[in-house]
């Protein structure tokens, strides 16, 4: 770490942050990536990363590695050079021993999985936030994608923001492979980002809960939910604390269709 990372590494209050992660060939992008090492630029520097991605599942909630492992390349038919990209962030022991702590109940348990490397939900967007690989990462599963479940476990980690822990839901504000086209945004995309953006606005919570039902296309949108499921591990996090009324969109516009909305709270 450089001495002015270290100087910038703060004990205040960490925002929670949901980020709409892209895929490989993000990097690849001639705006995406600036704008998110843009945004990590504006942060207080953390002393570790807890990131729930949208591509991985797994009951009972698990922990990935607590050190350093190869990356998960989950993803087929791209380049080779996506396959040779590697992201050797320290692991964070200490960090998953705190989230045992806040997460293991009766009726609740937390497993290990040590061998499990970061997935591209993890890495793609970390590449661009903190290329140096300096900052230590832990991720874990999403046990559930039912809102309300969500909800509550951000809330239960929210502790560790105090703790200059950067909480990330990683995902997409919109996503149909299937229904995507060569050229252009479809109507559906629009429709729904459009919604998300007012409902954050408006602090329309209930609405985003039941986004399937409320929003328009919302089952289009997001025909499975697991891309829009990390939002609500960060909104418990951000509302524990008092943040959900502090939020903004911090990125937002559309790659290859899809809407890449990505929101800050606190």
């Amino acid at each position: 770490m450089s001495v002015a990372a270290a100087q910038r590494t703060t004990e205040e209050r960490m925002p929670a942050l949901y980020l709409s992660h892209g895929a490989p060939p993000l990097a690849d992008d001639p705006v995406w990536p600036g704008q998110l090492a843009a945004w990590a630029a504006t942060l207080p520097r953390p002393k570790a990363v807890l990131m729930v991605s949208a591509h991985w599942e797994e009951a009972p909630l698990a922990l990935a590695a607590t050190e350093t492992v190869p990356l998960v390349h989950d993803f087929w038919g791209f380049p080779e050079h996506y396959y040779r990209v590697r992201y050797d962030a320290p692991g964070a022991p200490e960090l998953a021993a705190s989230v045992r702590k806040l997460l293991r109940a009766p009726g609740t348990p937390v497993q290990d999985i040590p061998d499990r490397g970061l997935d591209h939900g993890a890495y793609v967007p970390l590449v661009e936030m903190y290329p140096d690989a300096d900052v230590p990462v832990l991720q874990v599963s999403m046990p559930t994608l039912d809102p309300v479940r969500l909800m509550d476990i951000g809330r239960r980690l929210a502790p560790l923001r105090d703790e200059g822990v950067l909480i990330i839901g990683s995902g997409f504000f919109t996503h149909n492979l299937a229904a995507l086209r060569h050229t252009g945004v479809p109507s559906w995309s629009a429709e729904f980002d459009d919604w998300g953006r007012r409902a954050l606005a408006d602090r329309d919570w209930d609405a985003l809960l039941a986004f399937q039902d409320k929003a328009p296309a919302g089952r289009y949108a997001h025909p499975r939910t697991e891309h829009f499921a990390p939002l609500f591990v960060t909104m418990g996090a951000a509302e524990a604390n008092g943040g959900l009324g502090e939020r903004k969109s911090v990125i937002d516009g559309f790659w290859r269709g899809l809407a890449k909305r990505s929101v800050q709270f606190g």
